[in-house]
């Protein structure tokens, strides 16, 4: 049984790839903002390989006494990181505010950065050969309207992950990331229906990516027959480019 990290457990992907990841006999240290009907389903239904904490990660300086030393010890092995907590902030770059801006560079860059830190560090105590995973998004490589912001996020990531399975792939940590496609979401549920179609419609499956299908991707990249997939960003958005 692995230990795997995943952040944003409570619904949407994140729920989705939990369920995957303990659907594999594999033990599943969950972090949200807050306990949902989806976090119950978890510890009801997995009591003995779903652990759960209550965290904001806009509190970067805290990720360490309260996910490394509150929550996962050192004691604890952990084989694997899934970095899907995400927060948007959707508006056209002429309207830009720093605060939002800054907000959303906590929670998407700043705090998945400093526990890829501590991830590593327990790797290297436990000599475990494990695997790094961000969810990075299509808006990094193709433009939408109004996720400037949001997509550049995603791309600090993506460079990040590449640096980290060069900097780390001399001790068998890898590092890759899924970009994800469109998906029908709560991050998507602003949108109206004609805004989604034109979305589904510039993809070549005409539809939304499979929340489902991004998950087991991430899970086959944590099991011992990707080893030798590291600093890559993989694909997963239903033919958008």
């Amino acid at each position: 049984m692995k230990n795997i990290l995943v952040t944003g457990v409570s619904k949407g992907l994140g729920f989705e790839i939990a369920q995957v990841i303990l659907e594999s006999d594999n033990c599943v240290w969950g972090v949200s903002r807050t306990r949902t009907g989806n976090i119950e389903k978890l510890l009801n239904k997995y009591p003995n390989s779903f652990k759960w904490k209550e965290f904001d990660l806009k509190n970067v300086q805290k990720t360490n006494d309260e996910l490394f030393k509150n929550f996962i010890n050192f004691d604890i092995k952990l084989h694997g990181y899934v970095n899907n907590a995400a927060l948007a902030y959707d508006d056209i770059i002429s309207n830009l505010q720093l605060e939002p801006l800054e907000i959303m560079y906590k929670v998407n860059v700043f705090s998945p950065m400093m526990i890829t830190k501590y991830v590593i560090r327990n790797m290297l105590l436990h000599r475990i050969k494990g695997s790094i995973i961000h969810i990075s998004s299509i808006s990094v490589h193709t433009g939408y309207k109004g996720l400037a912001m949001y997509a550049s996020t995603k791309g600090a990531l993506e460079a990040f992950s590449k640096n980290t399975a060069r900097e780390w792939g001399i001790r068998g940590i890898c590092s890759n990331c899924i970009v994800a496609g469109f998906m029908e979401t709560a991050m998507s549920s602003s949108l109206t229906q004609e805004q989604k179609n034109r979305i589904f419609n510039r993809t070549s499956l005409k539809k939304a990516t499979n929340p489902k299908s991004v998950a087991e991707t991430v899970n086959f990249l944590l099991t011992d027959k990707a080893t030798s997939i590291t600093g890559q960003n993989i694909f997963v958005d239903s033919g958008t480019i």
